[in-house]
């Protein structure tokens, strides 16, 4: 019996670690964009892809929050729709802010379609705030 609440004990420690994995990571960045400007919304993602290179994508966590007209960055037909799925699939986060969401539909009569690795959040000051107060660091582009 005692060996089994051991084995029962170490798994539980180890789907412990297992669920912390991200906190290994050296730094944790924050990515703010606010700005419909396509020049601004490529820089946004040129800085999280460099910030990939420099510290590995296993040691940084990366989220980039979207709100006012900084979410056409994540609308489903934006021209950088690529590189936001390449930098998905190296560990970077997109949140996509409701509020932001919601007022866009009362003027288009409908939801923006968003990309599919786009997360929606309450609000988009409100995920960046949080974060912040997690340790990370935010970086306006």
């Amino acid at each position: 019996m005692k060996k089994i609440l051991g084995m029962v004990a170490a798994l539980g420690m180890l789907l412990s670690l297992t669920a912390q994995a991200g906190d290994f990571a050296e730094q944790s960045i924050v990515l703010q964009i606010s700005d419909p400007n396509p020049f601004k919304q490529t820089l946004v993602l040129n800085v999280a892809s460099n910030i990939i290179k420099h510290y590995g994508q296993d040691k940084v966590n990366v989220e980039i929050v979207a709100f006012g007209p900084g979410l056409r960055l994540l609308f489903a037909e934006n021209a950088n729709k690529g590189r936001i799925k390449s930098l998905s699939s190296s560990g970077v986060k997109f949140s996509a802010c409701k509020n932001t969401i919601k007022a866009m539909g009362k003027k288009l009569g409908h939801a923006p379609a968003l990309v599919s690795q786009a997360t929606p959040v309450g609000a988009g000051v409100v995920q960046i705030v949080d974060l912040m107060a997690k340790g990370y660091k935010l970086v306006k582009p």
